[in-house]
Order: C-alpha cells, then sequence, then structure tokens
C-alpha cells in the first residue's frame, strides 16, 4: 500500500486520517490500473487475493493516456481531481478492509457522489454509509466551507436520498449471501449517514491546530456523534507539480504495459 495512514481526532469536532505517500511508483502503477479500467484487479491487490494480470480491452491504452493527459491550453483540474479520488479510494480501502466501497468515477466532473462505504456490525447490519467529498485543490479552507459543507447540509436534509439508496442497493449486491431489499429496509437512514472529507493541505493546515481550522464548524454543519465526522488530509507543498509527476509516472507505467503486451 503506497500510503501511510496516521490517525487523528479533535475531540468532538472530527476524527481521521492524515495521508503520507511512501511509495509514489507504487501509486502510480495502482492509479495506472484504474485508468485502464482495473479496479477489480487493484482491490484484489489491495485485499492480497492472488489473481492473473487482466489484459485491457481494445484501445484502453489510449482511453487511459487520455486521462492523465492535460490538453494545451487548458487546466489540470479535472485530471488532478481524478487522481486524488483514487487515493482517496486506495486510502478509504486501507482503513476500512471489512467494508464495501465503490470504485472511482471514470467520467471526469460526473454528478454523484466522490465515493460511498459501506460499514457493518457484527450481525452483517448496515452500521454506516459513508459519504465522501475529495477535493485536490490550493484553497482548502474556502473549499470546505464554501463546497464542501453546503453539499453535507443537503445530504443531511434528505437530498439524493433516492441516489444514496440506488448506490447502497447497488454495493450490496456485490456481497453474496444476504438480501438486499431486507438489509436496505432495516436502515435507519438518519443515523447511518456519516460523511467523510478528504482534502488536499499545505503547511497552514498540515498541524492540529491548522486541522482545527480548517474543519471548523463540521459539527455543526453534520451534528450528533463524532463518528459520523471523518476528516482526511494530504499535505503536499506544490499541489499542481506534485500531480504533474504523478500523473508522468503513470502515463510511464502505462506505456510499459502497453509495450509488454505487444
Amino acid at each position: 500500500m503506497p500510503i501511510l495512514l496516521t490517525p487523528i481526532v479533535h475531540k468532538s469536532l472530527l476524527h481521521g486520517y492524515t495521508w503520507a505517500v511512501t511509495d509514489e511508483q507504487l501509486l502510480a502503477e495502482l492509479i495506472a490500473r484504474v485508468a485502464l479500467g482495473q479496479a477489480r484487479h487493484v482491490n484484489k491487490i489491495l485485499l492480497n487475493i492472488g489473481t492473473a494480470l487482466p489484459v485491457p480491452v481494445d484501445d484502453a491504452w489510449a482511453a487511459a493516456a487520455k486521462m492523465l493527459t492535460v490538453p494545451v491550453g487548458t487546466e489540470p483540474w479535472h485530471r488532478d481531481g481524478w487522481m486524488f479520488q483514487v487515493m482517496s479510494w486506495l486510502s478509504a480501502h486501507k482503513a476500512g478492509s471489512k467494508s464495501l466501497i465503490n470504485t472511482p468515477q471514470m467520467i471526469f466532473a460526473q454528478k454523484g457522489f466522490d465515493g460511498i462505504q459501506l460499514d457493518f456490525d457484527p450481525v452483517g447490519a448496515i452500521s454506516a454509509v459513508v459519504i465522501f467529498e475529495d477535493k485536490a485543490t490550493d484553497n482548502p479552507r474556502k473549499t470546505i466551507r464554501d463546497e464542501v459543507w453546503p453539499e453535507f447540509e443537503e445530504y443531511e436534509s434528505g437530498g439524493d436520498a433516492n441516489v444514496l439508496v440506488a448506490e447502497v442497493t447497488g454495493l450490496l449486491e456485490k456481497r453474496q449471501g444476504i438480501d438486499v431489499d431486507d438489509v436496505v429496509r432495516r436502515v435507519i437512514w438518519k443515523d447511518a449517514r456519516h460523511f467523510r472529507v478528504s482534502i488536499t493541505v499545505g503547511k497552514l493546515h498540515a498541524t492540529n491546530a491548522g486541522r482545527g481550522r480548517l474543519f471548523k464548524d463540521y459539527d455543526t454543519k453534520v451534528q450528533g456523534n463524532v463518528k459520523r465526522r471523518r476528516g482526511e488530509t494530504f499535505y503536499v507543498d506544490d499541489l499542481r507539480s506534485w500531480m504533474d509527476s504523478i500523473a508522468s509516472k503513470v502515463l510511464a507505467h502505462i506505456a510499459a504495459l502497453k509495450a509488454a503486451h505487444v
């Protein structure tokens, strides 16, 4: 696993992890596999399940490379945001190895949740439906205040409940030996909704005090037990340069995989 998670707790405000990338090459290789449509294979790697290497279908090589290439004259926000979503997915798997987590979206800026995670109690009932918001940004506090908090308030009020139920049902159908309809019927949705913000930060928000300022008002936007409020931060000094470097490594690995299959 190329990302190290360090637990953080801010009393009643939030709980979660800080991230540190310990192996950029491995991270790039996993992102490349997801870009090739092989998230299922990556999931097996994370679960230490032996599996044969999949071969990309048709011209998946070119499509994957296109995802990681920023056209001349455009900004890299969508590419960087997608790579960060993959990092969030990898981190969520490490923190919740027994959870069900949906795979990263393959279409940039697609409407819907950045991620959904289902946690279960000992008898197999859903204990939490965790809604992800993943943000790769140079302005973390403004992004949380102006974009994330309004989204969470909308979800708390029951907004997009139909979409959430559909997502949960789709995830449950991947687990064998359960009555999906019965599990969904027994969910107490108001209590089950949990939230997870994952965001890039600079030096200003990389300390305990800084994270407290960053996530200010979390407990008023999402009320109740602190377990409902999760916050994750990834410190990077120069976000766009770092993302460019990772994207270059991803593209190189895609090219190497293609060459190996020619």
